[in-house]
């Protein structure tokens, strides 16, 4: 898709909000058409040439009302300009949020997350620039049709030495656009760099401490930020020279007129009322000019931020960013959906799961009132009671490592336990299994049911995942468990209890209330997993998956964690990462990794007995190596 398709799609997104935003600007830019003739009116009035009927008061009082009226005119356009350009700017960051949390978590975005804020903010704000001037450039055409005419029924002459300067500036204007598509580019990369530097700067601030790498650090960023300044130099000076070639365009065609109308009012020819039209109308025909050389800049830069927010869908159609889809504006209402419909939605997602042909079900959807489904509808699978995989395997694209020809099989109410060495695969394993990274081979079954988009499937009510390092936000701790769902009665204390964390919430400050800080620095490790166990615990689900939970936590913790999970949760089926023995002695099935591949399998005992890695595992926790 190319940068005018992109800006067309936008404007048909909202057709009926954009024309009548056009019909205000268009109003407001033809407005000042009367005031021009009044002002005519005034001066042949006092001249002597013309007698207006109503005397020079009336004139007055008509300027006053026509300056009012433009007001008016001001005030809605901008209401509806205001409008307009919000449901742009959301629909594009509304579409790319959606593709990004779609796609498997270790390629969410191709870039460091300070350069995704920047296509998030910047670009989407050239794309929400470039067809809001778009009206004011058209209003304005009508405008100089309309005084054109005029003007040309007066002097032909002085009509045409107006729109020189017209010419001359979109000409260069032209001629200008390709540089500043040049250092719009490295304007808005060099600023991508420095965000990602602050960004990484700011996560990273104990591991630069350590390793006294302060100074080295510093004269990257300031290398980063010279190179900024010098591509934003020039970006800002080729613009602004545009802008002041647009500006005094006024000046040179006041002038001309002057020249030349003074010739004509001496051969009588001319009048003051004319001259004072002519003058009146070159202000806003000049405006057009400073209009239409803005909306081309906006229009490259749009063209440049396209593409880099095509770069953010990484591969997807870039029709995606303008996809109709609900942006949380206007009245929704209730659709009952057949289970059979599930694998077409509006953001093409394929969803071809095959649910249980035995269940029928009705799922409530909220869909906006145009009719668009803006996501697709939760899906509810049947209760689990076998889940397979075959074949799974995923290799990190930089290593190659990673997991190869990896078969489970997890049956309901049964704990299995991944073990193995650092870097065998475990992590890999749980990611590729619930869709966070994209298997190359293998196929996942859910009763039997192939899923094809293990991502999609594999949230609440299916399964919740705790990840390895818990992600913490800084808000209270009870708004990190719940994280949007509204609280079941009881659900909350009991996800606490579970996670073994109702002694801590006595002794912090405020309790659930107690802000956590930025990754919840305010809470110890051990903490900070049993919230994102909690978390986890509130969601009721089929499948409970745990990556290396307990690493932070002391035996006896970790013992009752367990424990009141089996007691509680009876029926959840456990996918756990895990070499502490608290997990060993309760697994069902223990997976042993090695290089990527299963080498052992079996209970702790049967392991114990023919897994040498396993024996270095358990032996190795009991003597601390």
């Amino acid at each position: 898709m190319k940068t005018r398709h992109f800006f067309w799609r936008l404007l048909l997104y909202r057709p009926g909000l954009y024309l009548l935003n056009l019909l205000a600007w268009s109003l407001i830019h033809m407005a000042p058409l009367l005031p021009g003739l009044l002002t005519k009116a005034f001066f042949d009035h006092l001249e002597g040439t013309y007698e207006f009927p109503y005397g020079v008061w009336a004139i007055a009082v008509l300027l006053i009302g026509a300056a009012l009226a433009r007001i008016t005119l001001i005030y809605g356009g901008f209401m509806t300009d205001v409008h307009f350009r919000f449901r742009i700017a959301t629909l594009i960051r509304r579409n790319m949020l959606a593709h990004v949390l779609k796609e498997p978590g270790a390629r969410a975005i191709p870039c460091s997350p300070g350069e995704a804020i920047s296509n998030f903010r910047d670009d989407v704000d050239q794309a929400e620039e470039a067809t809001s001037w778009s009206v004011d450039t058209l209003g304005l055409i009508g405008f100089v049709i309309v005084a054109s005419w005029i003007l040309i029924s007066i002097d032909l002459q002085l009509t045409v030495l107006v729109f020189v300067p017209l010419i001359l500036v979109v000409t260069a204007a032209q001629i200008a656009t390709a540089r500043i598509q040049k250092y719009r580019a490295a304007s808005r990369e060099s600023t991508a760099k420095v965000t990602g530097a602050i960004s990484e700067m700011f996560a990273n601030v104990q591991a630069i401490q350590v390793a006294g790498a302060e100074k080295r650090v510093v004269d990257r960023f300031v290398r980063l930020s010279e190179n900024r300044r010098q591509s934003m130099v020039k970006d800002k000076l080729l613009t602004e020279a545009l802008s002041s070639v647009f500006t005094n365009s006024v000046n040179l065609g006041t002038g001309l007129i002057l020249v030349l109308a003074s010739y004509k009012m001496r051969n009588g020819e001319f009048t003051v009322g004319d001259l004072s039209l002519f003058v009146y109308y070159l202000t806003f025909v000049t405006q057009l000019i400073s209009n239409v050389g803005n909306f081309m800049t906006y229009y490259k830069q749009m063209g440049v931020s396209f593409k880099r927010m095509v770069s953010m869908l990484q591969g997807a159609p870039a029709t995606l960013l303008t996809a109709a889809n609900d942006i949380g504006i206007g009245r929704t209402r209730t659709k009952h959906k057949h289970e059979g419909s599930l694998a077409a939605d509006a953001n093409e997602r394929d969803q071809s799961f095959t649910e249980n042909r035995a269940m029928s079900r009705t799922i409530h959807v909220e869909e906006p009132e145009s009719g668009f489904n803006p996501t697709p509808p939760a899906i509810c699978a049947p209760p689990l009671q076998q889940l397979e995989a075959r074949g799974l395997t995923y290799r990190y694209p930089e290593t190659g490592r990673g997991i190869e020809n990896i078969s489970l099989n997890l049956t309901r109410g049964s704990f299995t336990v991944v073990t193995g060495m650092i870097g065998s695969g475990k992590t890999t394993l749980v990611r590729t299994l619930l869709g966070l990274l994209p298997a190359e081979a293998g196929d996942i079954r859910w009763n039997g049911e192939r899923i094809d988009n293990p991502a999609d499937f594999f949230v609440p009510p299916q399964s919740a995942y705790t990840a390895q390092i818990p992600r913490l936000y800084s808000d209270m701790l009870r708004n990190n468990i719940l994280l949007g769902i509204e609280e079941q009665p009881g659900s909350l204390d009991r996800a606490l209890h579970a996670a073994v964390m109702e002694e801590d919430i006595k002794h912090l400050q405020d309790g659930l209330m107690t802000m956590v800080g930025p990754r919840g620095v305010k809470l110890s490790g051990g903490q900070a997993q049993r919230t994102a166990a909690a978390r986890m615990l509130v969601r009721d689900a089929e499948l409970y998956v745990f990556d290396d939970l307990s690493s932070a936590l002391d035996v006896e913790t970790e013992r009752k964690l367990w424990e009141r999970l089996f007691r509680e949760r009876r029926g959840a089926t456990c996918l756990v990462v895990s070499h502490r023995r608290a997990a060993l002695n309760h697994a069902d099935q223990i997976i042993v990794l090695n290089g990527g591949v299963i080498e052992a399998e079996g209970t702790a005992e049967e392991l114990l007995r023919s897994s040498e890695s396993f024996r270095q595992l358990w032996y190795g926790e009991e003597t601390g190596t």
